[in-house]
């Protein structure tokens, strides 16, 4: 071919091209079926006729045990909205602890990532300072709780806050994908940290795992503030949260809490320091 006889041909290509899609466009808009193309296919690529005719299957929602014989959706309990969730309390609620996180300022995002999804709690366990730093003073919203070690959290979630599952957020053998939403009413997630991964220490709290998958080649895992997030959210999509009101392009945050201790750190549970003082009381009583 000659220059001028090539250029001939790529306008043809692209006028052919630019016809065929205003066929598509036309027909969409009509409600009909795009052309069938010369392999006898219908729409994009080589998927053949009737292959997309079947919807993929929606993952599991917590609403799907709660539908009356109409299938309509049950109206919440009508409990009092929890002033950390923004759900009713009689709502499912979900906990995040965080253990051994290497790069502290992941704590402020994951914080911030909490209260956006609904979290009951974020847990620390050991030191009760933590790194505010990318919440974006959304930790003034998020109840944060204390427990000296993982076996004292484990008991204490599940003896005071009514937890009957921890997962662990971990790529290993037997866990299952998020998506399959294997949680229960009051539910606890734990990630790893961001080089090694879960503990055996933490596993061994753990009643099962779950992970996130992933489809691109460039990565081996998730940063652990981007992983907490996904789980929080399918965690939230799986309880059925109502969504938050939103004014203009943002979404509507609450009433600034006032703080009762420092910033960053986390203060003395309430019921314990009435223990205290009770305790404080009977001993002066008795001098």
């Amino acid at each position: 071919f000659t220059r001028a006889t090539r250029a001939r041909h790529t306008r043809g290509d692209v006028a052919r091209t630019r016809r065929i899609a205003r066929e598509h466009i036309a027909r969409f808009e009509r409600g009909m079926d795009p052309p069938a193309s010369p392999d006898g296919t219908r729409g994009e690529g080589n998927v053949a006729e009737g292959a997309r005719d079947e919807p993929a299957a929606a993952p599991p929602t917590r609403d799907e045990g709660r539908r009356d014989e109409d299938g309509a959706v049950r109206a919440p309990d009508g409990g009092e909205e929890c002033e950390w969730t923004g759900q009713s309390s009689g709502e499912p609620q979900c906990y995040f602890l965080v253990h051994n996180i290497a790069k502290k300022h992941n704590v402020g995002t994951i914080a911030r990532c909490a209260t956006a999804f609904g979290v009951r709690s974020v847990v620390l366990i050991g030191a009760k300072s933590y790194n505010t730093f990318g919440c974006k003073g959304s930790s003034n919203h998020v109840d944060f709780v204390h427990y000296p070690t993982l076996a004292d959290a484990r008991v204490g979630l599940m003896e005071r806050q009514g937890v009957t599952k921890i997962l662990g957020v971990e790529i290993c053998d037997g866990a299952v994908p998020i998506e399959t939403h294997p949680f229960d009413e009051r539910t606890a997630f734990i990630a790893g940290n961001e080089g090694d991964g879960l503990t055996k220490q933490q596993k061994a709290i753990c009643d099962g795992f779950v992970y996130i998958r992933q489809h691109g080649p460039g990565t081996a895992s998730l940063n652990v503030a981007v992983a907490s997030a996904l789980v929080v959210h399918h965690f939230a999509l799986w309880a059925g949260y109502r969504e938050r009101a939103r004014e203009g392009e943002k979404f509507v945050v609450g009433e600034r809490r006032m703080r009762t201790h420092a910033r960053g750190v986390i203060g003395d549970d309430p019921d314990e320091v009435r223990r205290r003082r009770a305790a404080a009381r009977e001993a002066a009583a008795r001098e």
